[in-house]
């Protein structure tokens, strides 16, 4: 089966200007940009008369089994309803425009394998597993009184992380991921907004910890991903090769240039503070959590400035929970009231197929990639906030060849 997407405006991070081209796509991939237009057996043409034609997104910052803004709730879910309830999550992330999504902590690779398998619909699907974490540290979500083994969550489907202290038990835990799929690992290197018993400020793991996370992580060919807000913690997960830095809101100067000279990418996650201070306390997050928001929400438009100054990589991530995963395309206007269209549309498709390693096969309209293309009306690299409104101008979402949501026939 082809599909010919004809008199497409193709617009990507590569070009300079958009290109006018017909589209070829068959198996999965697309094979011409400049297919002639005639009729052919099995060939389905689209004319997008002039509309654009555009990558599908990559956010490189995800919680798909987040279905509870209370994550501690979330981890006790019972197996079968926490992977339920993640399916209209991710359904709905692929109705939004995004193709490609990296889970940061809580999918197993199994759910991965389902959406390719055709199981279930939803992005592809690049995951760690669960994310590591100290006792007391971010995906400890036990109350302060509560002294039961802090171990027992972390086998469920719900739960976004494990504890893992010391060396051993790091390189433990990185190696059983790793073993049962993850394609990275993901540490917990700062206190959390959604954990009780962490202040922001609070460093994650020793020097020697996180040393050791990043030597499983090389071993096998792959790399670690820290949650880090201040400069103190960012700094000493780039000193120990932490390459993927997730958030970063209270970084400064020396940890941005840091960054950019060690060829770490930062992945900003700003909507997620919006959707927190807004609906936060309604969704039951809890009193502490909401205490801890300020920290992080008032710095994130200043972090942006930092790190493009620093010219330091940044991929496109949200970080949202519960149902505030609705609020995913939000990030694009947020980001452009400090960048430029151009950086914040790389920022999910060119920067963010590098990231993880994709970028032979996503992220660019180009021979032989994967065909996820979405049309929407407007030019993004104009004006990036149109793609904050996927109901508005999103006109057509196909993954690997396979159309899900057409509002052009």
């Amino acid at each position: 089966m082809q599909t010919l997407f004809a008199n497409a405006l193709i617009v990507d991070a590569t070009r300079s200007e958009p290109q006018l081209g017909n589209v070829l796509v068959e198996n999965g991939l697309i094979k011409d940009l400049d297919a002639k237009q005639s009729p052919a057996e099995g060939r389905h043409i689209v004319d997008l008369r002039g509309r654009t034609l555009m990558p599908g997104l990559i956010d490189c910052h995800v919680h798909v089994v987040a279905s509870l803004m209370n994550l501690a709730a979330n981890a006790q879910l019972p197996d079968p309803i926490a992977l339920l309830r993640s399916l209209p999550i991710m359904r709905g992330m692929l109705e939004r425009g995004f193709t490609t999504v990296r889970d940061v902590g809580g999918a197993p690779f199994a759910l991965a394998e389902a959406i390719e398998q055709g199981l279930a619909e939803g992005p592809r699907l690049i995951t760690c597993g669960k994310a590591l974490s100290k006792t007391g540290g971010h995906t400890d979500f036990r109350a302060r009184n509560d002294t039961h083994d802090p171990y027992r969550w972390e086998g469920k489907v719900g739960a976004l992380g494990r504890i893992a202290d010391g060396v051993d038990e790091i390189r433990r835990a990185a190696r059983q991921e790793l073993r049962q799929g993850a394609r990275f690992i993901k540490i917990m290197a700062n206190g959390g907004v959604g954990s009780p018993t962490d202040p922001i400020a609070w460093l994650g793991y020793s020097v020697d910890e996180i040393t050791a996370a990043v030597q499983e992580a090389r071993d096998a060919q792959t790399y670690v991903s820290a949650h880090v807000y201040t400069a103190q913690a960012i700094k000493r997960a780039i000193q120990c090769g932490v390459h993927s830095l997730e958030h970063c809101n209270i970084i400064d100067e020396e940890a941005a240039n840091m960054a950019a000279s060690a060829g770490a990418v930062a992945v900003p996650t700003l909507v997620i503070y919006e959707a927190l201070a807004q609906d936060g306390e309604r969704l039951g997050l809890s009193p502490a959590s909401i205490e801890k928001i300020g920290d992080v929400r008032n710095s994130g438009l200043g972090s942006l400035e930092i790190l493009r100054r620093a010219g330091v990589s940044m991929a496109y991530g949200t970080d949202l929970l519960g149902e505030a995963h609705e609020r995913q395309n939000e990030e694009f206007a947020i980001r452009a009231r400090v960048l430029p269209p151009r950086d914040i549309f790389a920022s999910a498709t060119t920067v963010a197929a590098k990231l993880l390693g994709m970028e032979r096969q996503v992220g660019c309209i180009a021979e032989n990639y994967f065909a996820d293309i979405l049309v929407v009306e407007g030019n993004p690299l104009e004006d990036i906030t149109l793609l904050s409104r996927p109901d508005q101008t999103l006109q057509l979402v196909m993954k690997a060849g396979r159309i899900y949501h057409n509002y052009l026939e």
